[in-house]
C-alpha cells in the first residue's frame, strides 16, 4: 500500500491513504463513514485485496471468500458514489512466524505434500475465476455510471517474510516494488503477466492521449481465463486392436525373455500425478477437478471400461488375457481401495519410489486375487516431472546423480522382492517444449498457478542461461537411468528385467491449425495431461514394449494417430534384450582417481577495465590487485592435506580455498588461482605450510568473531608495509569466514558468544576496514548449518571422539535435546543478524566501498555415498575440518557466488566433482556483484508519441524507494480527481505499508545496537 499511494501521490498530491487490519465489512463501513465526515463528493478508488488462507486451504473457503465480497460490494455500491473499486485475488505464502494463531481453518482433510502444493496453487486461480462469474451475474461490472468493480487479470503473489526473527531478506524491497508496480499496471490495463524488475530496463506504463483512463469493464474488457474458448475433446478415447496373434504360451514360461502379452497377469505402477491420473477426466477450464485423480484413466495402469472406450495398458492386455487385474478404477488416491496397484503419488519425486514400491509389493503380496510367486507382472516406472520443477532451488538434491540413485533404490528393491517382473521404466519426458504453453497468452493458459506448482520450468528466460541448464538436467536425467539399465545389473536371473521405453525422450507440441498450442491435450491447469494425451501415451508405450531394444522410438508426436502394433508368429514375445539380439554397453568403467582437485577455465574476457575504476560497483575480476582473508581454522587451512594424526595440527594455507595460491587451478582450486587467470600479478594469496608465506591470509586456528577486529589490524598493517601493493591505488579483495567456531562453543558461553555480540565484532571489524582501507570489496561468507557435524560417521575412532573436543556444543547433545534446539534457534540468528547489517545503508556512502554476503553455505548438505553414511573424503582425518577437496568445491561456490546477482545468489553447494564448474562473467555484466549493480539499471526517459496502443512506457531508476513514473506533462492524466485510495483486506492480511516502516525501524535499531562499545571475552581454546 506505501508504494502504490507513493506513485498516486506523483499525480495526486492530497492523495488520502486508508488502511486497516479488520474484516472486509467492518472496514468498509469505517471508510464509508469517514468518507462521509469528511465530505469528500468526487471519485474515489478503492483497493480491495481478496486474499486465500494459505495454510487451510480446501475448496469451501471460495464460496467463503465470494461471499463475503459480494456483502462488501453490496454495502459500498449502496453508499458510495464516483467510486472505482479495484478487487485483486491476493496469495500470501506466508510462513508461520507470520500466521494469526485464532483463524479456524474449515477444512482438515488430510493430504499428502504434492497434493496440498497442487490445492495451494489451483485455489486462488479457481476464486478469481469464480468472482468474475459472480460479477458479470450480479452486474458489479457495468449497470451504472458512477459505480463500477473491476477485478485484476489474475491472482497476484505476494511473499511475506520467511524469518521468524523478524528479519528481511536483501531483495524484499525490490519484490515490494514489484507487487505495487503490477496493482498499478493493472489499473491502466490488463497485463498478461506478473512484472519483474530483473531487466535491465524497467517500464512503468503510464496513461496516455489515446487512454487516458483508468481500466473499467466498460471501456476494456478483460477476459478471464475460463471465458476463453473451451478446447474440443473427444467423446470416446477408445483404439482399435487389430492383432490376430492374442494366445498365450502353451505353457507358463519361466523366462522373462518368453513372456507373450498374454501371459502378463498383473499390472501395477507407480510415479507422480501423471500416472495417480490428475485432472485426466476433468471438464475442460474446471481447475477444480485438476485435484481429482482419474486413476481407472491413467495411461499406464487405468481400467476403466474397455478398450474400445478407454485406452490404457491394462485396457490393451485385456484383449489379450480377459484375467489381467491389479489396474485402478475410477478415481481416488493411492490409499483407496480403486487405486488397487497404481500407488504413484501426485506430486512425487525420484526420492518417493522406494516407499511407493515397498506398498506396492505389500499389497500384491496380501491380495489374493495374486499368485505373487507364479504370475507374470509388468511394473511401469515413470518419474522426473516434479524434480526437474524445483532443481533449480536445490541443484544439489536433484541432481542427475541423486536422480539415478532413487531410481536405483526402487529398482533394486524390485529385483530382490518381486519375483516374475517386467519393468517398464520410462525415461523423463522431455519438458522444455511445455513452456510454450505458457509463452503464448492468446490460449489464457493460467501460467500463474503453473509458475507455483513447476517454476523452474516456467520461469527461465528464453535463450537464458537458466533455460540451458534446465534442458542439461533434463538429458542427464535421461542418460543417467539408461546407464543405469545398461549397465546389466537388472538382468540377473531369468524371471525379472527392467527395459527402458525412450519414447518421451523427444516430445512434439500438439499445435492448432493456426500454430498454437492445442490446450485440449492438457488438463485444465496447462501442467497435466488430459485424457487425449493419455490415449497417446498408451498407445505408445505398448508399441514400444513390442520394439527391440536398439529400435525403439524415441519420441512423440501427440497430433499423430498411432495404431497400436501387435505381436507376430516370429516375434510373439514382449521385447527384452535377449529377444532382441541385443548387447548391453555393460557398466561404465570406473573413473580413474582423482589425483587433484583443479578446474578448467574457460572464460574468454578476462582483460581488466580500460581505466582503473573508480567504484567498486564497475569492479571486473581483473581489476583485484590484492586478495586477504580473514577467520578460524577452515581460512587457515588446517588438516586439509593431512594423512597422518600428527599431521591434524599443521595449516596447509596454500591450498585453502579463499586466499590458498599453491600451484595453479589446473591442479589446485582457490580463489586467489582463478584469480591469476585475470590478473598473473595478484598479489596477497598465501603458499605451503604454516605462517612463513601467509601473504594476507590472516586467519587463526580457532578464532572466533572477537577476535577478527585484531585480525584486520594485522592486515591493514602487512598491506601498508607489502612494497609490491599499492595502498591506495590497487583494488582489493577481502574474504571473512568465521561463526563455527562461536556456534561450537556457544553452550559454554552464552552471553559472550549471542548473536548480538557475534554481530557487534564483525561490524567492528567491518567498520575499521570502511574507516581506513580504500578500494576494497568485502566478501562475508554465510554461517554454515553447524548441526550437521553430528551426522559425520560415527564409525571410526577419530570420528567418535576428536568432534566431541573441537565442537562439544554440536556433538555431545542428544538430538532433538533443548541445548540442541537452542544451538540451531542461534544459529539462525547468526545468519540472520549478518544478513541484516550486510543489508543495511551502513556501508553505502563510500563508492570504492562494498560488502556482499555470500549465501552459498546458507544450506549445508553433507554429501553421502550411500543412505544416511555422509562421504568422509569431504572431512579431515579429524572429522571436524574439512579436506582440500571441499575446499576446491568452496573456492568454486564462492567464485560463482560473486558472479551472481545480490537476491539471486544460489544458497547452497553442490559438492559433485566436476571439473567445468567454474562460471565467467558476462558481456552483459562483466562486473562482480554488489547489491548496487545487482538493481535494474536505468533507461531513457521518452515522451511518446500518440499512438494506437493502449499503454505507453516510460523508464525509471529502482533505488530505495518506489519507482516514480516519468511521464510526459502533455499526457491528460486522470489521477488528480481521486482524492481517497482505501484498501480492503479479507481475512488475516499484514499490509505492505508495515513492511516499509518496519524494515526501517529493524535496520535503526541494529545499527544503535551495534554503535555500542563492543567488549573483549576470553575465547575457548578450539580446534575449529
Amino acid at each position: 500500500m506505501d508504494r502504490m499511494r507513493e506513485l498516486m501521490s506523483m499525480f495526486s498530491p492530497s492523495l488520502i491513504n486508508l488502511s486497516k487490519d479488520k474484516s472486509c465489512y467492518d472496514n468498509a463501513e469505517e471508510i464509508v463513514e469517514f468518507l462521509s465526515n469528511q465530505q469528500v463528493d468526487t471519485w474515489k478508488l478503492v483497493l480491495l485485496f481478496v486474499q486465500m488462507d494459505s495454510l487451510c486451504v480446501c475448496p469451501e473457503q471460495v464460496d467463503e471468500a465470494v461471499h463475503q465480497v459480494e456483502k462488501t460490494l453490496e454495502f459500498l455500491k449502496s453508499q458510495l458514489k464516483q467510486t472505482i473499486v479495484s478487487m485483486t485475488v491476493l496469495d500470501k505464502l506466508a510462513k508461520p512466524g507470520y500466521l494469526r494463531q485464532d483463524r479456524v481453518c474449515p477444512c482438515d482433510e488430510t493430504r499428502t505434500a504434492g497434493e496440498l502444493r497442487l490445492l495451494k496453487a489451483i485455489l486462488p486461480q479457481l476464486l478469481q475465476d469464480n468472482l468474475h462469474r459472480h460479477l458479470v451475474d450480479k452486474n458489479f461490472y457495468s449497470d451504472k455510471d458512477d459505480f463500477t468493480v473491476v477485478l485484476q487479470n489474475g491472482p497476484v503473489s505476494a511473499d511475506l517474510p520467511g524469518i521468524e526473527s523478524g528479519h528481511y531478506s536483501m531483495d524484499e524491497s525490490l519484490h515490494i516494488n514489484e507487487l505495487a508496480l503490477q496493482l498499478w499496471t493493472n489499473l491502466l490495463q490488463p497485463t498478461e503477466e506478473q512484472l519483474k524488475l530483473d531487466d535491465k530496463n524497467f517500464r512503468i506504463p503510464c496513461p496516455t492521449e489515446v487512454r487516458p483512463y483508468l481500466r473499467t469493464e466498460r471501456n476494456s474488457p478483460s477476459e478471464s481465463y475460463s471465458s476463453a474458448e473451451a478446447p474440443v475433446t473427444d467423446p470416446v478415447m477408445g483404439t482399435e486392436l487389430s492383432c490376430e496373434e492374442r494366445s498365450p504360451s502353451p505353457v507358463p514360461p519361466t523366462s522373462v525373455h518368453e513372456v507373450r502379452p498374454a501371459d502378463i497377469r498383473v499390472v501395477a505402477a507407480v510415479g507422480d500425478s501423471l500416472t495417480a491420473g490428475n485432472g485426466v477426466g476433468a471438464a475442460p477450464n474446471n481447475l477444480l477437478q485438476v485435484l481429482v485423480q482419474y486413476r481407472g484413466l491413467s495411461w499406464s495402469v487405468g481400467g476403466d471400461k474397455n478398450l474400445s472406450h478407454v485406452t490404457t495398458l491394462p485396457n490393451i492386455l485385456k484383449e489379450f488375457n480377459a484375467n489381467v487385474t491389479g489396474f485402478s478404477e475410477d478415481k481416488g488416491k493411492e490409499t483407496s481401495t480403486q487405486a488397487f496397484l497404481n500407488q504413484a503419488v501426485a506430486g512425487a519425486k525420484a526420492n518417493n519410489l522406494l516407499g511407493q514400491a515397498q506398498v506396492l509389493v505389500d499389497r500384491m503380496k496380501r491380495d489374493l486375487r495374486i499368485n505373487f510367486h507364479t504370475d507374470w507382472k509388468v511394473i511401469t516406472m515413470f518419474i522426473g516431472g516434479n524434480d526437474l520443477c524445483d532443481a533449480c532451488q536445490n541443484a544439489l538434491y536433484h541432481s542427475a546423480e541423486n536422480f539415478e540413485k532413487h531410481i536405483k533404490e526402487a529398482l533394486d528393491y524390485l529385483h530382490k522382492e518381486v519375483p516374475r517382473a517386467i519393468v517398464n521404466l520410462i525415461e523423463p519426458l522431455h519438458i522444455l517444449p511445455l513452456r510454450r504453453l505458457h509463452q503464448d497468452h492468446s490460449i489464457k493458459c493460467p501460467t500463474w498457478l503453473v509458475d507455483i506448482l513447476c517454476p523452474c520450468v516456467i520461469t527461465p528466460h528464453q535463450n537464458s542461461e537458466a533455460e540451458r541448464r534446465l534442458d542439461d538436467l533434463n538429458r542427464h536425467y535421461q542418460r543417467s537411468i539408461n546407464d543405469l539399465i545398461e549397465s546389466g545389473h537388472y538382468d540377473t536371473h531369468e524371471n525379472f528385467t527392467v527395459i527402458i521405453q525412450p519414447f518421451l525422450r523427444d516430445i512434439i507440441l500438439p499445435l492448432l491449425p493456426d500454430g498454437r498450442p492445442d490446450r485440449s491435450y492438457f488438463t485444465p491447469d496447462c501442467f497435466h495431461l488430459s485424457q487425449k494425451s493419455h490415449t497417446q501415451m498408451a498407445r505408445a508405450l505398448w508399441n514400444n514394449m513390442l520394439e527391440p531394444l536398439g529400435s525403439k522410438t524415441d519420441s512423440q508426436d501427440f497430433t499423430n494417430g498411432l495404431e497400436l502394433k501387435c505381436p507376430t508368429q516370429s516375434s510373439p514375445f514382449i521385447r527384452t534384450y535377449k529377444n532382441s539380439n541385443y548387447t548391453y554397453r555393460g557398466p561404465k568403467p570406473t573413473p580413474p582417481p582423482v589425483e587433484d582437485w583443479g578446474r578448467d577455465f574457460s572464460c574468454k574476457d578476462v582483460a581488466p577495465s580500460a581505466s582503473v575504476p573508480t567504484s567498486v560497483h564497475k569492479l571486473r575480476p581483473a581489476d583485484i590487485k590484492v586478495v586477504a582473508a580473514l577467520g578460524d581454522s577452515i581460512t587457515a587451512g588446517r588438516a586439509a592435506k593431512a594423512k597422518t594424526y600428527n599431521e591434524l595440527k599443521k595449516e596447509y594455507r596454500g591450498i585453502s580455498w579463499s586466499i590458498g595460491g599453491d600451484g595453479d587451478l589446473k591442479t589446485i582450486t582457490t580463489l586467489p588461482n582463478i584469480l591469476k587467470n585475470f590478473n598473473p600479478s595478484i598479489q596477497g594469496f598465501s603458499k605451503g605450510q604454516g605462517s612463513l608465506q601467509k601473504g594476507f591470509n590472516m586467519a587463526t586456528s580457532g578464532a572466533q568473531a572477537l577476535e577478527i577486529p585484531e585480525q584486520v589490524r594485522s592486515l591493514i598493517q602487512a598491506m601498508k608495509n607489502n612494497k609490491k601493493v599499492n595502498y591506495v591505488e590497487d583494488w582489493k579483495l577481502v574474504t571473512l569466514f568465521v561463526g563455527v567456531s562461536d556456534l561450537c562453543h556457544y553452550c559454554k558461553s552464552q552471553n559472550n558468544l549471542s548473536s548480538k555480540n557475534f554481530t557487534e565484532h564483525i561490524m567492528a571489524s567491518l567498520d575499521m576496514l570502511y574507516a581506513e582501507v580504500p578500494r576494497v570489496l568485502v566478501n562475508i561468507i554465510e554461517v554454515p548449518q553447524i548441526d550437521l557435524l553430528k551426522k559425520i560417521n560415527k564409525g571410526t575412532l577419530t570420528c567418535a571422539f576428536l568432534p566431541r573436543e573441537k565442537c562439544p556444543c554440536v556433538v555431545l547433545p542428544e538430538e532433538q535435546s533443548p541445548d540442541l534446539m537452542e544451538l540451531k534457534r542461534v544459529n539462525v540468528e547468526y545468519q540472520a543478524a549478518l544478513e541484516q547489517l550486510v543489508s543495511g545503508r551502513r556501508y553505502d556512502e563510500r563508492e570504492d566501498f562494498a560488502v556482499v554476503l555470500q549465501p552459498f553455505l546458507q544450506h549445508t548438505i553433507v554429501p553421502l555415498v550411500k543412505e544416511g553414511q555422509p562421504d568422509l573424503s569431504y572431512f579431515s582425518l579429524d572429522c571436524v575440518h574439512l579436506s582440500e577437496k571441499t575446499h576446491s568445491e568452496m573456492a568454486t561456490a564462492l567464485w560463482n557466488n560473486m558472479l551472481e546477482p545480490v537476491g539471486k545468489k544460489q544458497f547452497f553447494t553442490n559438492f559433485t566433482y566436476d571439473r567445468t564448474k567454474i562460471r565467467c562473467p558476462s558481456e552483459a555484466q562483466p562486473f562482480i556483484f554488489t547489491r548496487h549493480n545487482s538493481q535494474p539499471s536505468p533507461g531513457p526517459a521518452t515522451t511518446p508519441a500518440p499512438t494506437t496502443t493502449a499503454v505507453e512506457t516510460t523508464t525509471t531508476i529502482i533505488t530505495t524507494g518506489a519507482p516514480v513514473p516519468l511521464c510526459p506533462a502533455s499526457v491528460p492524466v486522470w489521477v488528480p480527481v481521486i482524492l481517497a485510495i482505501v484498501g480492503l483486506l479479507i481475512g488475516w492480511a499484514v499490509t505492505w505499508m508495515v513492511f516499509a516502516r518496519r524494515q526501517g525501524r529493524l535496520q535503526r535499531r541494529m545499527k544503535q545496537n551495534m554503535e555500542k562499545q563492543w567488549n573483549n571475552t576470553h575465547k575457548k581454546e578450539t580446534g575449529l
